[in-house]
């Protein structure tokens, strides 16, 4: 081992402190592997890697959906020094030949669910020499990957991985346009799970599920990673649906749950009618967005007394902010403080990391973090916008607008490209949706600018909503009084579903690709 651990290394230390210990259960395929079991089964699946032409620094890509098969090729990779390259299951074939195309992956891992999108990109990536199927039907041009892991040696690899050497490139979900690769490395990944630990007070006798998706590092790396490095126990669940994770906390005594807070939403209103035991269940994550009041009642309700939120995004982990279970009445929707050897600064939007703001005034938010990124992949322009030095420090720029209160606490206002600019005044979408998702028949909105010829831009609104007119949330908002007019939507349009990224958070920039495409329901104005 190096001076300091790699991601191969944090297993190996939980192997010889808890080899009998369950570290991953798998339900859908009935695997229940102790961690002596699953490194074992790691070990071959890295040497049979190396014996299948996967070098140190190859890029190894799999479009998977949650599943065992996504842990043991983490770790494979970890161990001899490939990077492990997620990507969203639900991409199309075109975008999965620009990011393997961009990553230049040689190896792609795909499933049933998936083929049909990787059979389509596949003519186009010329970098790929193999592909491996996790699932009994194998195309004609793919392997088996249960029978490339059966054939490789269970002795720990002779590939000498450092701290410093990349451990993966992980695509952001793209909520401005096209995903970069953030590059990170196996120490900023150690030094990460090590604070999730830390602000979720895990133990070797903590159980998680793993509901959210592996290949966003939300789930991967403030979910899986710390448990493994920990020694607790995760059970993977293919994908998320209420009913099933409720069966599965009571089953399996789930202690440690991470989610969006629109899942903990669907978690929370199943609970009031389902008859499960949740009460093994003691903490919950989420993050994303903070948890709207009510729906943390009902979660604190039907579920667990206690909550982290933790703020940040792919760049830097993805968490440098938490907030703790003391905090969520009392700091009611702030991001919360930094993270162990995390510092915050809020500067002027774009300006220098020492044009700091003052306490309460809105800014860029900044941070200081040993997790962040080395680099966006083939990306130097991108790279020096967000990474800037200044007081022997990297500050990653957010793009986010905030600001600090009198306490330390980050309170995120919105992203400083959703910004609207409306006769001269300033309007973040983010208050606008807070006073729409008071309204009882509302369940989702997002708010966007939209050119204006008199105004430069207008307010418009995008809700989900159940037979709510346009002129009754207007009434609405103008009844508010959390709200200056000039805020007020101009235009709701009425859709089924916003588009999210992975962690839930709303692709604004699609819905301004669709505008033109959609009729509004009403126009309010008066």
């Amino acid at each position: 081992m190096s001076e300091h651990p790699t991601i191969g290394d944090t297993l190996e230390q939980t192997v010889a402190r808890y080899p009998d210990r369950d570290a991953i259960v798998y339900p859908r395929k009935d695997q229940r592997w102790t961690y002596a079991a699953f490194d074992e089964r790691v070990n071959r699946l890295a040497n049979a890697l190396r014996e299948a032409g996967i070098e140190k620094g190859d890029r190894v890509a799999t479009v998977l959906r949650n599943g065992s098969e996504m842990a043991l090729t983490v770790y494979a990779c970890a161990k001899i020094g490939a990077v492990f390259t997620p990507l969203n299951f639900r991409l199309p074939a075109g975008e999965i030949e620009y990011i393997v195309d961009d990553a230049g992956a040689k190896l792609v891992l795909f499933e049933s669910a998936t083929e049909e999108a990787v059979a389509g990109a596949r003519p186009a990536l010329e970098t790929v020499d193999d592909y491996l199927s996790v699932d009994d039907d194998v195309p004609e041009y793919a392997g088996g990957f249960y029978d490339l892991l059966e054939s490789g040696s269970s002795e720990r690899p002779d590939v000498t991985v450092t701290e410093d050497d990349v451990y993966a490139f992980i695509y952001t979900s793209g909520t401005t346009g096209r995903p970069k690769g953030v590059v990170h490395e196996h120490r900023s990944m150690v030094e990460h799970s090590l604070l999730c630990i830390a602000e979720l007070n895990l133990t070797r006798d903590d159980v998680g599920l793993s509901v959210m998706p592996l290949y966003h590092c939300a789930e991967l790396h403030c979910s899986l990673f710390p448990r493994i490095h920990r020694g607790a126990t995760t059970v993977v669940h293919h994908e998320f649906e209420p009913e099933t994770a409720l069966e599965a906390i009571e089953t399996h005594g789930v202690t440690t749950l991470f989610a969006a807070p629109t899942a903990w939403n669907g978690l929370s209103l199943t609970a009031a009618e389902a008859d499960v035991d949740v009460s093994s269940l003691r903490i919950g994550l989420y993050g994303a967005a903070p948890m709207p009041e009510q729906v943390l009642d009902n979660c604190m309700e039907h579920l667990c007394d206690d909550y982290v939120q933790a703020y940040g995004m792919t760049e830097i982990g993805p968490a440098g902010v938490f907030q703790s279970p003391e905090d969520q009445r009392s700091k009611q929707g702030c991001a919360g403080l930094p993270a162990l050897n995390h510092e915050l600064r809020v500067v002027d939007p774009g300006a220098d990391p020492d044009r700091e703001v003052d306490d309460g005034e809105v800014g860029e938010v900044l941070i200081a973090s040993p997790c962040a990124m080395r680099e966006y992949w083939n990306r130097p322009e991108a790279t020096a916008r967000s990474l800037r030095e200044a007081d022997s420090a990297t500050w990653y720029y957010t793009g986010d607008l905030g600001y600090l209160d009198d306490d330390g606490y980050l309170y995120v206002v919105d992203r400083k490209d959703d910004m609207i600019v409306s006769g001269g005044e300033n309007v973040y979408p983010a208050e606008v949706e807070d006073v729409l998702f008071a309204h009882d028949g509302v369940e989702e909105a997002a708010v966007v600018g939209e050119p204006d010829d008199e105004w430069g831009e207008r307010v418009v609104a995008y809700v989900v909503a159940d037979a709510v007119p346009a002129t009754e949330l207007d009434a609405f908002v103008r009844e508010s009084d959390r709200l200056a007019d000039f805020k007020r939507p101009r235009t709701y349009y009425f859709v089924d579903e916003l588009p999210k990224n992975p962690s839930g958070k709303v692709q604004k920039f699609k819905l301004r690709e669709d505008e033109a495409d959609l009729e509004p329901e009403a126009d309010p104005v008066a």
